[in-house]
């Protein structure tokens, strides 16, 4: 007695009402130069672009921007920088914030001539109104402070606290790193932002090697 069929008993009878197709290789070439970049070729392109693992570059495809990162990368911004402010500075669009713009911004971050802060200020200004992140800088008094007067501010900061200079050179890791952030605070404060941390960092490991 034959068994009641089960649906793998039709997986080799033809269906009646479709017509059989076989496209063309160039048929499929041609549909397949036609679609756009699939998520995992994007990731691919930006992380090789930037030099990182492509799944570093996920939430900057999933927001679409990485075609916006890589023009700002051609127009030599910085790549790490790209990376971190799309990431978590832009996370509510570019706005009116251009490519160019966005790379001389990052220049300008990583030469020194903006901290952290005053960055940030510039790139939400750039997102709200566009415009040359030098001249937005400039209208907020960002104006980089030269090394020799930094230094002279480090030396006055060091003299008034010489108990924490001594715990800094002396310390273990642990200490210096808690006595190095008590230092740049002081110093950022004293400078009114206008300090660069990382160098600030630079020149007190100088100072404690001397």
């Amino acid at each position: 007695m034959r068994s009641k069929e089960e649906a793998f008993d039709y997986r080799y009878f033809p269906e009646p009402d479709l017509v059989p197709v076989e496209p063309s290789e160039e048929w499929v070439k041609e549909i397949a130069n036609s679609l756009p970049p699939l998520p995992r070729d994007r990731r691919h392109l930006l992380a090789d672009s930037i030099g990182v693992e492509p799944t570093e570059t996920s939430l900057i495809v999933q927001r679409n921007l990485d075609t916006f990162a890589l023009q700002a990368i051609s127009s030599n911004a910085d790549k790490n920088r790209v990376l971190v402010h799309l990431e978590n500075n832009l996370a509510d669009g570019i706005g009116k914030l251009t490519p160019e713009a966005f790379a001389s911004l990052t220049v300008m971050e990583t030469n020194g001539e903006l901290t952290a802060t005053q960055t940030k200020t510039v790139l939400a200004d750039l997102v709200e109104s566009g415009g040359d992140p030098q001249e937005i800088a400039k209208s907020h008094g960002f104006e980089s402070m030269d090394n020799s007067e930094l230094e002279e501010i480090v030396d006055r900061i060091i003299s008034e606290n010489s108990d924490d200079w001594l715990s800094y050179i002396n310390g273990d890791e642990t200490e210096r790193k808690k006595k190095s952030g008590f230092f740049v605070g002081l110093i950022m404060k004293e400078t009114s932002g206008q300090a660069d941390g990382k160098i600030v960092n630079q020149i007190l490991s100088a100072k404690a090697e001397n």
